[in-house]
């Protein structure tokens, strides 16, 4: 490996975390809130500001339309306004939550296979995850709510496990060993709490790593990624099909959980190029070369054009096979719900797959830093319509759509987000300043 031969810049940062850049990023979640206030007082008088709004939203604080495609479900699917606000928390809560532990997912399998490349980046996806605790509780808070929790969650509902119920439903009693509250509860709050955990101890040992010299926390911190990996392994699947595919209970899909976790993995990526170039753009990461940039461009490329062959495969085996119970799910997003699902679901596919294969396929794109950011950017925002197409038709039903109310949910969630993660930057130094393989990050050259 080639060696750069130039002056290696002060491995001694610290961001700082200005008290009007936290009150701009306060004020900015407020504003999310007072638009989302807005677009409800908007639709519920039957005005619309957006694309794909709901027809005859006069009526959607009364009850909304019935929602298409879901005779097959049972039960009671009245859509209402309140719905679309509940799919947008929920929907934003998964994405972020998502984004968020994609930081301890990169520190940890980066740690086991001893990865000297990304040491430099290091302290960028250090700082995601303690953002966790926040989508994470609005996901606990919104399950423990029952009006809240019948929204998002048909399996929910009073009489649906009970044979002598008229809202008795088979196919979902079947599957009451997993679907059941308790389990549930327990599934959501270990998700929440171990990945934050894991975490919090792998962020305990590179801070005192920082204080000691020595490899000691460094190798608690490798066996720590460990332990997380293999849970990880098992929940990045588990809390797929209990936060997003459970919300059309009849349906499933044996991909689902790559598919979703792929998702998952690539927007925090992108997320954390966007970090990085943005921290680059204001003098910080000095020692961050094109080298760095190239390799995690690399990642965020071949992960874009694997969640591509997940996602294609799951829908071509779906129709392939012509299951009515499977196909319903493309089809409510196809040409259910007078079709308002139909952009998202294809803009999500030519933002995640063409976007970054034309943009970052040369070598040279995927070191400069107008192209990563466009790139990145696209990312972000076709995963997010990702989100949306996964969670919107089974909650908020033919109250979908993308205005005000989208808008200003996502602002308050990403707004929130860059505060936990600027925060979490400013309690260190920007390098782990006694990590074994610093010098090598240093030299990075390729």
């Amino acid at each position: 490996m080639a060696h750069n031969t130039h002056e290696i810049p002060s491995t001694e940062e610290r961001f700082e975390f200005t008290s009007e850049t936290k009150r701009k990023l306060l004020i900015a979640s407020l504003i999310g809130v007072v638009m989302v206030a807005i677009g409800a007082f908007l639709l519920s008088k039957g005005w619309s500001i957006g694309v794909w709004e709901s027809h005859g939203a006069e009526h959607a604080a009364a009850g909304g339309h019935e929602a298409a495609g879901h005779a097959e479900h049972g039960g009671e699917h009245g859509a209402t306004l309140f719905s679309r606000i509940i799919a947008n928390l929920w929907m934003n809560s998964v994405y972020f939550l998502g984004i968020s532990v994609v930081g301890a997912f990169f520190m940890s399998y980066n740690y086991v296979a001893k990865a000297g490349w990304q040491v430099a980046i290091k302290r960028v996806a250090e700082a995601f995850p303690s953002f966790i605790i926040i989508p994470g509780a609005v996901l606990i808070i919104l399950m423990v709510i029952p009006s809240t929790r019948h929204i998002v969650m048909h399996w929910t509902h009073d009489g649906i496990m009970d044979p002598a119920s008229e809202h008795y439903d088979k196919i979902i009693a079947g599957k009451a060993w997993y679907l059941n509250l308790p389990f549930y509860f327990v599934r959501l709050i270990a998700y929440v709490a171990v990945w934050y955990f894991g975490w919090k101890t792998m962020r305990k040992y590179s801070l005192a790593e920082d204080q000691e010299v020595g490899t000691e926390n460094y190798y608690k911190s490798r066996n720590t990624s460990k332990l997380f990996l293999l849970f990880f392994a098992v929940t990045a699947s588990t809390s797929a099909w209990d936060l997003s595919m459970v919300i059309d209970t009849h349906w499933f899909s044996t991909m689902f959980g790559w598919y979703h976790l792929a998702s998952w993995h690539v927007a925090g990526l992108a997320a954390m190029m966007l970090a990085i170039l943005l921290l680059k753009d204001q003098g910080y990461l000095k020692v961050v070369n094109e080298s760095h940039l190239h390799d995690l461009g690399k990642l965020i490329f071949g992960f874009s054009v694997f969640w591509t062959y997940v996602w294609f495969s799951q829908y071509l085996l779906i129709f392939y096979a012509n299951l009515p119970e499977e196909t319903i799910y493309f089809r409510e997003r196809f040409t259910g719900f007078e079709g308002r699902y139909w952009w998202p679901f294809h803009i999500n596919f030519v933002l995640n797959f063409f976007f970054p294969l034309l943009i970052l396929m040369a070598r040279n794109s995927k070191r400069r830093p107008v192209l990563l950011k466009l790139a990145c950017s696209a990312i972000l925002i076709g995963h997010w319509f990702d989100f949306y197409q996964m969670h919107m038709p089974g909650i908020a039903k033919s109250q979908g759509g993308i205005g005000i109310i989208e808008w200003g949910t996502t602002l308050t969630f990403a707004s929130l987000f860059i505060y936990f993660v600027a925060n979490e930057l400013s309690k260190a130094n920007m390098y782990p300043k006694n990590h074994p393989f610093l010098e090598e990050s240093l030299h990075h050259d390729i």
